[in-house]
């Protein structure tokens, strides 16, 4: 299976105090499709659990076109590329009930040992990766987050309950809502992101207290997280007016 693909109908749970779908919940559903695709392929949690492996994020690259709304309906394609390396890549595209592309998306995966918590090579996962050179990805491989100077707003975050996943780290995706909680109910009334970029540089564990710092350009946000002076993501996008 080259491409899985998936419809699904956006429920409130999905979406923000706009009725628009959840910057957050966009990489849910990444996510999620990723997991079900990677079963399919052989090499799903499941799968790598019994090696005591899992799948980690590295970098994740978002751009939308157009927001859909609570009930809308919303299909997600996605499909992996040859590795590189160690550095698994992953793309994703979102079209509404017509077949409009809405939006696009590429990931970097990496594997993880759960007993060391160390960075794995792709070993015998890369054979489970079909031949996808025929395809052409919507987008080149995530980016870094670069530097942007402006005013800088710290705070003090330490991982709750609803951060942690079953990996027992803060999830991928809450990354994003911490970054839109920092941007205020005021901006995100006024503004979508337009694009989204994560870095991923090292997991956040339960009692981490964070320091989360947000700094803004015009419509240009970069928000980034340390932990005793250590850096453990960084995060950028763009704004654009509704």
């Amino acid at each position: 299976m080259k491409i899985y693909k998936e419809s699904f109908i956006l429920r409130t749970c999905n979406c923000d105090f706009q009725g628009r779908w959840r910057p957050s919940a966009i990489l849910e559903t990444m996510q999620e499709a990723a997991g079900a695709h990677s079963e399919l392929l052989g090499c799903g949690r499941n799968a790598l659990l019994e090696k005591n492996i899992v799948w980690v994020l590295s970098r994740s690259e978002v751009h939308m076109q157009e927001y859909p709304m609570v009930t809308d309906q919303i299909t997600v394609e996605t499909f992996p590329m040859p590795n590189r390396r160690w550095f698994f890549p992953r793309y994703f595209i979102f079209r509404n009930q017509e077949g409009k592309m809405i939006g696009y998306a590429g990931t970097l995966w990496l594997l993880l040992d759960i007993n060391t918590r160390s960075m794995l090579p792709p070993g015998d996962v890369a054979a489970c990766i079909p031949d996808n050179s025929d395809l052409t990805p919507p987008m080149g491989l995530p980016a870094t987050v670069g530097t942007l100077e402006g005013e800088t707003v710290s705070s003090l975050h330490m991982p709750q309950y609803t951060d942690l996943d079953v990996n027992q780290h803060v999830n991928n995706t809450r990354y994003a809502d911490w970054a839109c909680n920092a941007l205020g109910v005021d901006t995100l009334r006024d503004h979508s992101l337009q694009s989204l970029l994560i870095n991923y540089s090292a997991e956040i564990l339960p009692h981490q207290e964070m320091e989360l710092q947000l700094t803004r350009a015009g419509d240009q946000f970069r928000f980034s997280g340390f932990h005793e002076g250590r850096m453990h993501f960084e995060l950028s996008g763009t704004l654009s007016s509704w």
